[in-house]
């Protein structure tokens, strides 16, 4: 089994770091470098228009991409999974967890990405910003879902094999999950969606949503969870699993 989830747009690279813990080099390591040969020529306005952020944030990823280098000593780098800093990490609480757990988390978590297409946990990254909806030319056409094809897919098929499963639980984000959806017909999709009870009715709520998708990240990891049955399982604050909602391999929570 594995479990993928988006990034987040925010950074953290004063996490402390785990000793005693081997990291690894990102598979599509060569890609991110081309993708960011390729940012490294835009200006802060160019990188502000095609981001669609503030003046603030483009100075702040044209410098990181000035000081992109292709093989970065170690205190410009930080294990993907310290490293994003937002809504789903903090339901995931990756500081928290155990060096066994975070060796889990390696062989059963992954990370899509705009610019490094697919991360392991401990893979290294350097401080980045590009999410994977934006419409960057480049040579394989007007997007990244262009660029990525079906690459990132057939990695994640690669990982599945050598795991010995065909289940892949979905708690990525629409805008991510859309860059693999295409090539995973053969796979078991299992998707779980959160709920909140507001005024008698369930609703995704989303700034909830993208902490429950870390929340069940580690509920995945702590339990060693290998079977898509034991998601069901899943109760974490206050969560439960709602059998009328639920259809198919869309498992639906409520709280």
């Amino acid at each position: 089994m594995l479990a993928i989830i988006s990034p987040a747009k925010n950074l953290d690279f004063n996490k402390n770091i785990p000793n005693g813990l081997k990291f690894s080099k990102a598979a599509f390591t060569n890609n991110a470098n081309d993708l960011a040969d390729l940012l490294k020529k835009f200006s802060p306005s160019e990188l502000q228009n095609l981001m669609g952020i503030s003046r603030k944030l483009a100075d702040l990823n044209y410098e990181r991409y000035r000081q992109w280098q292709e093989k970065p000593p170690s205190e410009l780098t930080r294990p993907a999974i310290l490293a994003f800093n937002g809504e789903v990490y903090n339901g995931l609480d990756a500081v928290s967890l155990s060096d066994d757990d975070l060796r889990y988390a390696q062989n059963h978590l992954r990370i899509l990405s705009g610019l490094y297409g697919m991360l392991r946990p401990l893979d290294l990254i350097q401080a980045y910003r590009l999410e994977m909806g934006i419409k960057l030319n480049n040579a394989a056409g007007d997007n990244l879902y262009k660029y990525w094809g079906s690459g990132i897919a057939d990695k994640i098929k690669e990982d599945l094999d050598k795991s010995g499963s065909d289940i892949l639980v979905n708690l990525a984000s629409n805008e991510y999950f859309k860059s693999i959806k295409p090539f995973i017909k053969d796979l078991n999709v299992i998707t779980p969606v959160f709920k909140e009870n507001k005024n008698g009715n369930w609703k995704v709520i989303t700034i909830y949503a993208k902490k429950a998708r870390g929340l069940m990240s580690r509920f995945i990891i702590q339990n060693k969870i290998n079977k898509a049955e034991d998601l069901k399982h899943f109760d974490l604050e206050g969560y439960f699993y709602n059998d009328l909602l639920s259809k198919g391999n869309e498992i639906v929570f409520t709280r």
